[in-house]
C-alpha cells in the first residue's frame, strides 16, 4: 500500500513538473521564421543608413508595424523581433518601441522613425506546407517629417507552420 501510494504521488510529480515546463511562447525554432526576416531588415538598414556619423550613436525608434492577417503575426510580436534583430548587429543603434506623439519636431539629429508594412502576396499550398510569400516595406525618417529619408521593399516567403 505504501509503494502504490509513494509512487502515484511521484507520477502526480512528475505530472506537474512536465505541464509547469509549458509555457505561452513557442518553441525557439518557431520564432525563426520571423527573426530572419527581422535579420535581413536590420542588415538592409545597416548596409547602407541615412544618416551621417556613428551609427551606435543613433537610436531608431520602431514604430508599430502594419501586418496582414494572412500571416498570424502579432504587430507585438514583429516589432519584437525587429527590435532585438538590431540590437544583434554588432555595431547596432539604439533602440526603442514608439508611438505616435512620444517626440515632437523638434527631437535630436540622432532620433529616426522606422516603419513599416508586411503585405501578403497570397498562399502557395504545396503537398506537405503552406508558402505565405511577402513584401515588407520599410521605411526610415526623421521625427516630424513626412518623406522617409530611407525605404527599403523586403521579399520572400514564410513557412506556414514556422509561424
Amino acid at each position: 500500500m505504501k509503494h502504490a501510494r509513494s509512487a502515484g504521488v511521484i507520477v502526480l510529480c512528475l505530472l506537474l513538473s512536465g505541464c509547469a515546463g509549458l509555457g505561452d511562447a513557442p518553441p525557439n525554432d518557431m520564432r525563426q521564421a520571423v527573426y530572419g526576416m527581422s535579420g535581413q531588415a536590420a542588415e538592409a538598414l545597416l548596409e547602407s543608413p541615412p544618416w551621417s556619423g556613428d551609427t551606435q550613436n543613433m537610436v531608431v525608434m520602431l514604430a508599430p508595424p502594419t501586418v496582414d492577417a494572412t500571416f498570424n503575426i502579432s504587430a507585438a510580436r514583429l516589432t519584437e523581433t525587429l527590435g532585438r534583430a538590431l540590437l544583434a548587429q554588432a555595431e547596432g543603434p539604439q533602440v526603442l518601441d514608439w508611438t505616435p506623439g512620444m517626440m515632437t519636431d523638434d527631437a535630436p539629429d540622432n532620433h529616426w522613425i522606422l516603419e513599416s508594412r508586411l503585405n501578403s502576396n497570397g498562399v502557395i499550398r504545396l503537398t506537405d506546407r503552406e508558402l505565405l510569400p511577402y513584401q515588407w516595406e520599410i521605411t526610415l525618417r526623421r521625427p516630424g517629417q513626412d518623406a522617409p529619408s530611407w525605404r527599403a521593399t523586403l521579399s520572400g516567403a514564410l513557412d506556414a507552420s514556422a509561424l
